[in-house]
């Protein structure tokens, strides 16, 4: 399969990896073919890039670093909490808030059994969903994300569970804020970016109610706006003053920000979106954390479209661990745009390849 923008689709190309809705149900299945009507809603709903089937890519599987059920489970639980609490918005007693820390610590058990099972963690988020459901899906990368930086460190069990805990719902505060509010395409007022700030100490006070939710899980919802030059919010903490869990969950939801087309602005690339992140290191964000997070990240997801400086189109096939940055690419296309006479790969890891390199994401 290829992941391609939808700009680049057309009718009768097949979906490879299926689009779901915003409580983890899928919204168009593999197999499924595009129809203009379909494509044209793909759009309306907010979903920019889509794996298709292509028979010169067959073989190219990208594969996320946790189960399509475990996803599913997570999602759902954050999805079925989470709209709950925007049920009630104002949650001012402990007796109000719903009780939900065991099924959590149930939801990133199994992640971290999935995370544990693999050798080599390069994390490539291949999930794809609507628009509606980012505050649910954002949650759960978020979680797999730092979850990868917790095992990277050599956290034990319990940290494990209160760092993946505190960054499944970091951002449960969203919750008291007014919908429309956070999914807006025009800049905020000074007031209502105030009232979007107050989130995390709303998040702060309903993890704290929870029984069987650690106090540092909650900080995590508290600080991971703080900035580690001391310009975040709400506190304006700065380096270690931040618990490393809210360092760590700051670094991870950035970063699944940025990938996720947004109402107010499209998707960034891995690429652009680790190179954001880099460049920000010991100002925004703890630099030694972040070293270790890029390590694990893929900045050329398998399956993705590049363009070649030599002008060659292509798909990701391969990703070395050693060098996330030099992949085997499968070229498609000539200079010219025409398509090969037989796709064939070259690993810009080998030398013979070290004058090429990958000029964007298609």
């Amino acid at each position: 399969m290829r992941k391609l923008h939808v700009t680049s689709v057309k009718p009768g190309d097949i979906i490879a990896k299926s689009i779901f809705q915003e409580n983890g149900n899928v919204l168009l299945g593999i197999g499924v073919q595009l129809t203009p009507r379909y494509i044209e809603r793909l759009v309306q709903l907010g979903i920019d890039t889509l794996y298709i089937q292509d028979k010169h890519t067959e073989d190219i599987m990208p594969e996320d670093v946790i189960r399509d059920e475990t996803r599913k489970e997570a999602v759902d639980a954050v999805y079925k909490t989470m709209t709950t609490l925007m049920d009630q918005p104002q949650i001012k007693r402990r007796t109000s808030v719903p009780d939900f820390g065991s099924s959590f610590q149930k939801v990133f058990r199994e992640i971290f059994q999935d995370l544990s099972s693999r050798k080599d963690i390069l994390v490539n988020l291949s999930s794809l969903h609507v628009l509606d459901g980012y505050l649910f899906h954002h949650a759960v990368n978020v979680a797999v994300l730092s979850g990868v930086v917790g095992m990277a460190k050599g956290y034990n069990q319990q940290q494990m569970m209160e760092l993946g805990i505190g960054a499944l719902l970091f951002d449960i505060g969203m919750t008291q804020v007014p919908k429309e509010l956070w999914t807006m395409r025009t800049e905020l007022s000074a007031e209502e970016r105030q009232r979007v700030q107050y989130h995390t100490e709303e998040g702060f006070n309903i993890l704290r109610n929870q029984h069987n939710i650690s106090v540092v899980s909650a900080h995590c919802a508290l600080q991971h706006h703080e900035r580690y030059n001391g310009t975040g919010y709400p506190r304006q903490l700065c380096e270690k003053n931040i618990h490393e869990y809210a360092r760590i969950v700051a670094i991870a939801d950035v970063y699944d920000a940025l990938v996720s087309p947004r109402p107010f602005r499209k998707s960034y690339s891995p690429s652009d979106a680790t190179e954001y992140l880099f460049a920000t290191g010991n100002t925004y964000f703890d630099l030694d954390l972040l070293k270790l997070f890029l390590q694990h990240v893929a900045i050329y997801p398998i399956a993705s479209t590049v363009l070649l400086s030599t002008g060659h189109t292509g798909v990701v096939s391969k990703v070395n661990p050693l060098a996330v940055n030099r992949p085997t690419i499968r070229i498609l296309t000539n200079e010219d745009g025409s398509d090969v006479a037989s796709p064939y790969e070259i690993d810009l890891y080998d030398k013979e390849w070290m004058s090429v390199t990958i000029v964007k994401t298609l």
